[in-house]
């Protein structure tokens, strides 16, 4: 029976090469000891590419919905915080506005004048009661109205009244009020200002004719009083002044101060559940029947905060009378005296689903609450989640697309770069063995075809060719190649093979990198320290002359060789993360303003400012790399990359004499901490006048070559026996491709 699978899988290999006699390789692209070591899944997942898009689509919807959960709980939690700031701001100007009136009211019932004239009225009223003097006349009114009246009109009073202890009004600027007693509106906030408290009452509609904000004389006006204690010469309460305010002129436009967005408002309410200030919907209230259709109506004391059980703005009429509906929930919580608030969504007293807090204060007899349409305090979650749906979409008919291309095309096209591989040619070049891999491709050693001459080929990874890796790889090759001092790393050739396999060949180095240098043989001494840095001060000249910034100088950078029948020759490798200082075009291929190179050795504003790294900072490194070298320990040590890079950018390096507990030349020490100054303009200007500073150590030429040769003859076979060619050739290579990108590897190489 045939398996359908088996069209999709890839084709047999060629025949063993032992059986035609031809040398096997040490290790190819398809066997290697990381692809052995890959689970079951992983191979069949190689094997059975069509199953990359499903797997991709779920992981990316997967990580869409985690994505869109995690922007909902975002967008809430600044909702929510923005509520309670609204209502805490609204409450904070509303206390204290009450703490001003009540103050200005006790103010005036403390002034000796109008004590004086509200005790005469007094003493006269009680004479009157008693059959002696006649009651108060209209000269005491006077004179106490005229005593008030600065007052009212500095504080935009409007009116008084005075209460005696038998709440009944003995004195007003009202005609309407004189004699009367036990008003129910009155009643609660006489009886706690006879118990010695000034305070403000809640809105509430006026019981005798007054002028409302327009002129007109009417009852019912929205109105409040701020009343204070009177007291004798013995403290005790006798009386009560109070003062009526206007709530529209301040009271409301503090409330309305809580408006945002489209539908965001603050609004008080009273114990019955009925508004006490504005609403922001008053005309729209009016087409709902919720507010009397009348000249200048307000929502004040006419909306009861009930819940119409539908969107009434959507057309839904209410099946029960106003008054027989229920409050809306803050409503319901704010007058049983508890505060809260609801991100769920309620329906508010229009119907329209809302978002709301709130809060009962007692000691004024009103509640608080803020609250805004759910429509508009999630309309970006909406478009969010429409978004994410659209992408699901896409995603679905994107992965039937892929399948079929990447069947079609993929497995045939990774096939074949397979097989070019596999047959060690590529182009002119024949592959011996591989080296190693870096952040970007896989090196081997090879030799060209015809010259036979010793090849380092590093290819472009097959799982990571697109446009932007293929940019930078090319972008490589063309920086290395303008570079051609004889401590630079060379490069032979680049090319594209026909299957699409990226690659370019440079000079095979069988050396040893600093880094293991000392690792392995410890601190070097200063005649060679001195011969190593005065050749990596040539290469980067030529690399700084052409504009060139290298970032990445470090110990494994820079290798030891013996070249041309010469011992102890410096190459200086990877040139990957060179920045070209004339070339903005170039600025695209790294981050904006990500940490490239290595913590290690990275000069303070290549931490700060990533962006502005010169010449300069490359000679920081230089002297970091001289230091470790020359101490057989890095300038900083720290427990964490922030506090190695805060090091770097405030920390006065320790002398390498004070850290080596020995004698280093002044000119030696000199050069290396002028490379570590902090500020660029007190290092070396080029690496040519470091170059200058290191020649005038006095072991600036006593590393000679017969010391070199020395060197090398004792240590050659060591190195051999315990690091084959290959494997430091795949040191070598691996280091020349490695980046390090301190956001992405925080740790040191």
């Amino acid at each position: 029976m045939i398996n359908p699978l088996n069209w999709f899988r890839p084709s047999k290999m060629a025949p063993n090469r032992s059986a035609l006699g031809q040398p096997m390789a040490h290790m190819t692209w398809g066997s290697s000891s990381v692809g052995r070591s890959v689970t079951k899944t992983g191979v069949f997942l190689k094997k059975q590419l069509w199953l990359h898009p499903i797997i991709a689509t779920v992981l990316l919807a997967a990580l869409a919905f985690g994505v869109r959960r995690s922007i909902e709980t975002t967008m809430k939690a600044s909702l929510r915080s923005q509520l309670e700031t609204l209502l805490s701001v609204e409450i904070a100007m509303l206390e204290n506005w009450y703490k001003t009136q009540t103050s200005n009211a006790a103010s005036l019932a403390n002034d000796l004048q109008v004590r004086e004239g509200i005790y005469a009225i007094l003493a006269a009223e009680e004479g009157g009661a008693a059959g002696a003097p006649a009651p108060p006349s209209a000269e005491l009114q006077k004179q106490l109205q005229k005593r008030i009246s600065p007052a009212l009109s500095n504080h935009n009073y409007v009116a008084y009244f005075v209460a005696d202890k038998s709440r009944k009004i003995v004195s007003s600027s009202n005609p309407e009020l004189l004699g009367r007693s036990e008003i129910p509106e009155y009643e609660p906030f006489i009886a706690r200002a006879l118990e010695g408290e000034a305070m403000v009452s809640a809105p509430f509609a006026s019981v005798v004719t007054m002028k409302d904000e327009f002129g007109t004389m009417r009852t019912g006006v929205p109105t409040m009083f701020v009343c204070a204690p009177v007291r004798d010469p013995s403290f005790e309460v006798v009386a009560v002044l109070a003062l009526r305010v206007r709530p529209e002129l301040e009271f409301t436009r503090i409330m309305q101060l809580g408006r945002f967005g489209e539908s965001g408002e603050t609004y008080a309410i009273n114990k019955a559940g009925l508004m006490v200030s504005n609403s922001r919907f008053d005309e729209s209230l009016i087409l709902l029947g919720l507010v009397p259709d009348q000249p200048h109506a307000h929502s004040i004391l006419n909306v009861q905060i009930r819940d119409p059980q539908g969107d009434m703005t959507g057309g839904y009429l209410p099946k029960q009378r106003r008054s027989e509906l229920p409050l809306t929930r803050p409503a319901a919580a704010a007058t049983s005296g508890t505060s809260g608030i609801d991100m769920q969504g309620y329906r508010d007293y229009r119907g329209v689903v809302s978002v709301g807090t709130w809060k009962w204060l007692p000691k004024y007899d009103i509640g608080v609450i803020t609250e805004v349409d759910v429509a508009e305090a999630f309309h970006p979650l909406t478009i969010l989640r429409w978004t994410f749906w659209s992408l699901y979409a896409l995603l679905g008919i994107s992965s039937v697309a892929i399948f079929i291309f990447t069947v079609m095309v993929a497995r045939l096209r990774r096939e074949a770069q397979k097989a070019e591989i596999e047959a060690q040619q590529l182009g002119q070049y024949t592959l011996e063995r591989k080296l190693g891999a870096g952040a970007m491709g896989v090196v081997y050693k090879g030799h060209h075809s015809m010259l036979r001459r010793p090849t380092a080929i590093k290819m472009l990874d097959l799982d990571k060719v697109n446009d932007a890796s293929i940019q930078r790889f090319e972008r490589e090759v063309q920086i290395t190649c303008q570079l051609n001092h004889p401590n630079t790393v060379a490069i032979y050739d680049y090319g594209r093979t026909p299957q699409g396999v990226f690659y370019y060949a440079m000079e095979y180095l069988d050396g040893i990198n600093l880094q293991a240098l000392v690792e392995k043989y410890g601190p070097q001494s200063e005649a060679r320290v001195t011969h190593i840095l005065t050749q990596i001060c040539g290469s980067l000249y030529e690399a700084h002359s052409l504009g060139l910034v290298h970032r990445d100088i470090k110990p494994a950078n820079i290798m030891l060789n013996r070249r041309g029948g010469e011992s102890d020759v410096v190459k200086v490798l990877d040139f990957g993360l060179v920045k070209a200082l004339d070339e903005q075009k170039q600025a695209g291929m790294t981050a904006a303003n990500s940490l490239t190179g290595t913590p290690l050795y990275m000069a303070p504003e290549a931490i700060q400012a990533p962006n502005s790294v010169d010449a300069r900072s490359d000679l920081y490194a230089v002297g970091a790399a001289g230091y470790f070298l020359l101490t057989g320990r890095p300038v900083f040590e720290a427990g964490s990359i922030v506090e190695l890079c805060q090091q770097h950018i405030d920390t006065v390096p320790v002398p390498p004499s004070q850290r080596l507990g020995k004698p280093v030349s002044s000119e030696l020490e000199h050069a290396l901490l002028a490379c570590l100054e902090k500020s660029r303009a007190k290092r070396p200007a080029t690496a040519r006048d470091l170059a200058i500073l290191l020649a005038r150590c006095p072991t600036a030429h006593q590393w000679t070559q017969d010391e070199a040769d020395a060197w090398w003859g004792r240590h050659e076979r060591s190195q051999t026996q315990t690091s084959a060619p290959a494997a430091a050739g795949a040191r070598t290579s691996n280091q020349v491709f490695d980046r390090t990108v301190i956001t992405a590897h925080p740790e040191e190489e």
